[in-house]
């Protein structure tokens, strides 16, 4: 048995590509403020930091305020369109899902810790046919704290009966690697996420830049316990 047998994954930038639906949200909810839309480039680095942080990018973007009071309103309509059409275009990136299927076959279990609520995460990858991938799955809103707080990590591994010194984490950005390092997790970054720094200066263990390699980076953590 591998000293390290749960794996904790971020969703978003991650396992899966959401910008495709994300950003196309984002711009009909501003749309309704008479706003242009944004082009990925703009803020898919922020796309890990949340709908609020993507919201507030795009009104810096084109040099306005978002209107007095009207942030809530705002979001809501990111919400909804963004609920209706959340696996549009989104979908895991390359050699996931045989990474997936060679980490449980070889024994490992499988979880996801993101910061999107529970019940999109859980929705997203329900029509995905991923949800039953993962032993538990994990939201901002499903605990007290969420990523960068390494509680958000040890509670998820607690719930399934492991220890901190049982995990790895695999994640995108600084909440993933900030998280993992307070719980004293080793952790692997992927290259091709919503990073909004360089991935070598988040302090993760290890990188990788495709889910082929991520076999041999697990494996590797679990040689250098």
């Amino acid at each position: 048995m591998a000293n390290r047998p749960l794996i904790i994954f971020d969703l978003d930038g991650t396992l899966v590509a959401s910008h495709l639906d994300l950003i196309p949200a984002l711009n009909a909810a501003t749309a309704t403020f008479d706003l242009p839309p944004v082009p990925m480039e703009a803020v898919g680095h922020i796309v890990g930091q949340g709908a609020k942080a993507m919201l507030a990018k795009a009104f810096e973007y084109h040099d306005r305020p978002i209107p007095d009071g009207k942030a809530n309103l705002l979001f809501e309509r990111f919400l909804t369109h963004y609920e209706a059409h959340i696996a549009d275009g989104t979908e895991f990136y390359p050699n996931c899902i045989a990474a997936l299927e060679g980490l449980s076959n070889a024994g490992f279990t499988l979880a996801v810790c993101t910061n999107k609520d529970e019940r999109l995460a859980k929705k997203l990858l329900n029509i995905l046919d991923g949800e039953d991938r993962f032993a538990l799955i994990v939201g901002g809103d499903t605990y007290p704290v969420k990523k960068p707080d390494p509680k958000h990590l040890t509670n998820l591994a607690e719930e399934l009966g492991f220890t901190a010194s049982q995990c790895i984490m695999v994640g995108d950005s600084i909440n993933d690697i900030a998280a993992a390092k307070a719980a004293s997790i080793p952790s692997i970054a992927v290259t091709f996420g919503y990073s909004d720094c360089p991935i070598s200066e988040l302090g993760a263990s290890m990188m990788i830049d495709d889910f082929a390699e991520l076999a041999g980076a697990v494996t590797q953590l679990q040689a250098n316990e």
